[in-house]
């Protein structure tokens, strides 16, 4: 598998994130690294993803950020979601994992093993 071909969208301060780039690393993939912090993807590339994993928006939204609540995201709509955390992306549940065979959201860690 091409390096390029697979992206995590990492936080180094994430454990979950830091293990799962330890598990791709020790399957022989030297994966794209997006500080998504830094480098988010837009609002489409997150809606994207969030399909092609095959998950609801909710699951994709870190509801334990005390922004959810100052921002009263409880009872937000899907577009509402997205464009919360396209705004502000420490919103993102993480991390996400694209390759060739699909992508996943790493929660649980062992999800990611389904696409290498």
């Amino acid at each position: 598998m091409a390096q390029a071909e697979t992206r995590i969208y990492h936080n180094p301060k994430c454990s979950t994130s830091r293990k799962t780039l330890e598990l791709l690393r020790d399957n022989g993939i030297d994966p794209e690294v997006v500080l998504y912090l830094k480098n988010p993807p837009t609002r489409d590339e997150l809606a994207t993803m969030i399909a092609d994993a095959g998950i609801d928006v909710r699951t994709a939204v870190r509801k334990r950020e005390s922004l959810y609540e100052e921002l009263g995201l409880a009872s937000a709509s899907d577009d509402e979601l997205l464009d919360a955390m396209a705004e502000h992306p420490i919103l993102i549940e993480r991390p996400f994992v694209v390759t060739p065979r699909g992508t996943r959201l790493a929660r649980p860690l062992d999800s990611v093993r389904e696409i290498l």
